[in-house]
């Protein structure tokens, strides 16, 4: 739960964020008296984003739902748990090989953060040797059955998360030992989808990792699904869909009202230029006038790095998930406070 300064941030993020873009995100409304922002690693300020199937959106939403609710004010930790490490394109930083955030696991120390990536915004970066750290957490656990790969990460976030308002994981779509880790230290766990029956056994799969996952950490609570790389217009296909999430997780979470609609050349453009999509947003218009200008002049059209026409649709899809997500996890603070399960 946000301590008293946290508070007035979340409270006043609409009047801090831009006027002029998509990020004017955060009407969420907090519940409880005051206490440290993430005080243990089971708060729900904690949002593991995880599903079974790769190309889901998870990085995507992270990113993008993240460097929103940093725009308005609250303190965001971006954490890239995939040994891919495609947090880096989103974000425009440079890649990484993950070799800090392993050097720290493995001497219990705190994790490497990139910080100011945006305004509010830090990052842990992820990187290939990520996958290292799961024979070295094997190999560990077999001395000791207590000494997990999620211990680890505990280890090395706990003192770390006190310093923010809303840390958010980005996981893996098949390592188990990365996702369970996930798990093992969140207090939230969001799953993106898209609509195709792969990506629905995807979710079923996390589903399942989400009850195990309980059984060691049971603070743990489903915040909810979101339909990711939906057709503008496919209603029917969004409302079948619904009723297949519904019928497997039930009334434990929602799925999201929100939901992230389908625009290949945004994705496309935000990746190779490093923008989000609120940003990218901005970057439409200037690149329009540098080609009406240069065929004014006579000059050749200058072949731009923003294909996408109009993000603003999309920047508001992220926008109203964010929303949705804070006005959520304030909801499971509230919940956890009177000792809902």
């Amino acid at each position: 739960m946000l301590d008293s300064a946290a508070q007035h941030r979340a409270h006043n993020v609409a009047h801090n964020a831009p006027r002029n873009r998509a990020c004017t995100v955060c009407r969420t409304r907090v519940h409880g008296s005051a206490r440290p922002t993430v005080r243990n690693m089971t708060s729900p300020r904690v949002v593991a984003i995880a599903n079974g199937k790769g190309g889901v959106g998870k990085t995507s939403i992270t990113c993008n739902v993240g460097a929103m609710a940093a725009a308005g004010g609250l303190r965001v930790l971006l954490i890239d748990w995939d040994p891919q490490g495609n947090m880096a394109r989103d974000l425009g930083y440079e890649r990484s090989n993950g070799d800090e955030v392993v050097g720290a696991l493995t001497t219990r120390a705190q994790l490497p953060v990139l910080q100011d990536v945006r305004p509010n915004l830090d990052v842990v970066p992820g990187g290939p040797a990520l996958i290292d750290i799961v024979s070295f957490a094997w190999s560990r656990q077999q001395r000791d059955p207590n000494d997990t790969l999620g211990r680890m990460l505990e280890t090395s976030l706990n003192e770390l998360v006190n310093n923010y308002d809303l840390v958010m994981i980005d996981t893996p779509p098949g390592d188990a030992p990365l996702i369970e880790a996930a798990l093992r230290v969140a207090g939230s766990l969001v799953i993106p989808t898209k609509v195709d029956e792969g990506s629905l056994d995807g979710l079923e799969m996390i589903a399942q990792r989400f009850q195990a996952a309980r059984n060691e950490n049971p603070d743990l609570r489903l915040a909810g699904v979101v339909l990711f790389d939906v057709e503008q217009h496919a209603t029917r296909m969004d409302r079948e869909a619904r009723e297949t999430i519904a019928g497997m997780i039930g009334d434990t979470a929602p799925v999201f009202s929100a939901r992230i609609r389908h625009l290949a050349s945004a994705g496309r453009d935000s990746r190779l230029n490093g923008k989000l999509i609120h940003e990218l947003e901005e970057l439409v218009p200037q690149e329009a006038k540098a080609r009406l200008d240069a065929l004014r002049r006579g000059e050749e059209v200058p072949r731009g790095r923003i294909t996408v026409r109009d993000a603003s649709g999309l920047a508001q899809d992220y926008q109203e998930l964010a929303f949705q997500l804070l006005d959520r996890i304030a909801q499971l603070e509230h919940e956890a406070k009177r000792g809902v399960a």
